[in-house]
């Protein structure tokens, strides 16, 4: 899909038709709309469809009369909440002329949220203060969205706190495989915005240069703030599989307890089960043999009893 907006009476109005100065927004663009694009801008076709692929990573480039920058973008996924709620895409901002072409693979906030706000603020021609505000825009998206999955982890916790269960574990997983990428992305769009802020090509005012370095701030406090979320989140699911395997062992300490109990008077009983002569049975009536060891086995199971008593005092079981 492929939208245009130029500036008209102190606004951006969308279009259909291309301007010397305009702002064309490609999403999922078509063959056909990366064609009339590319002939009407004459930038290189990689600046076009490298962003495009979901694997490109953040960079700076630079050519001729046109330069681009790649960047990572956060968008929501659409879904229950099995899958992980959140994902990076690559946004590529192209700067040719006095025009600014955005390209990216899936519809993101990032678009609507920098139309909503930059309204009757800066036109197009003025590229570098543009792509700067849409890259602030980005980042602040990042903080939203980070400061959502820190929600969603409270309560989730609060749920382990009642019972332990292996859906609101998964669930955390997939939070944490989200803060990942989110990090990933950070790290890696702060590289290139610093590339971008040092690249002799462009001709930055200090103005500009102050809106760049606004985007740059925005997105080391997401990877800071993402960073940190991520590490608590970890120790959170170590702390919770620590508390599953204390508990499975102390089930399992008191299922040997169990066993020791009922094996002394087994062992007892069954031994005068063997059709041999056995202390007691010559001599001695059903009734008196079956008390005698009744007794033997309630005084062993007596005594192993007191002896785990003991060690449990002690802390050694």
């Amino acid at each position: 899909m492929i939208s245009i907006y130029k500036w008209e009476n102190g606004g951006l109005k969308e279009t259909l038709d291309f301007a010397s100065s305009c702002w064309i927004n490609l999403v999922e663009p078509t063959t056909t709309e990366l064609e009339r694009v590319l002939s009407f801008s004459q930038v290189p076709r990689d600046f076009l469809t490298d962003p495009l692929d979901s694997e490109e990573r953040p960079r700076f480039d630079y050519d001729d009369d046109s330069s681009m920058l790649i960047i990572h973008v956060p968008c929501p996924i659409d879904g229950d909440d099995e899958v992980v709620p959140y994902r990076t895409v690559p946004l590529g901002i192209i700067l040719f002329g006095s025009s600014v072409i955005t390209v990216c693979s899936a519809r993101t906030p990032v678009s609507s949220a920098f139309l909503d706000q930059i309204r009757r603020v800066c036109p197009p021609s003025d590229q570098y203060r543009f792509a700067f505000r849409l890259l602030w825009h980005g980042g602040v998206l990042f903080l939203r969205y980070i400061q959502d999955l820190h929600q969603r982890t409270i309560a989730l916790e609060e749920e382990l706190h009642q019972s332990i269960s292996n859906e609101v574990l998964l669930k955390l997983l997939t939070i944490e495989k989200t803060f990942v990428y989110f990090t990933t992305s950070l790290k890696a769009d702060s590289i290139a915005l610093a590339r971008a802020n040092t690249a002799r090509q462009l001709s930055l005012s200090e103005d500009d240069r102050d809106q760049l370095e606004d985007a740059m701030v925005e997105y080391q406090q997401a990877l800071e703030t993402a960073t940190i979320h991520a590490n608590i989140l970890n120790g959170t699911l170590d702390t919770f599989a620590s508390l599953i395997n204390n508990n499975l062992n102390n089930v399992m300490k008191y299922l040997t307890v169990v066993t020791i109990f009922l094996a002394v008077p087994t062992l007892i009983t069954s031994a005068y089960g063997m059709n041999i002569k056995l202390p007691f049975v010559e001599g001695a009536g059903d009734s008196k043999v079956f008390w005698i060891l009744a007794a033997i086995s309630a005084c062993s199971t007596g005594f192993i009893g007191f002896v785990l008593y003991l060690l449990s005092k002690r802390r050694r079981f």
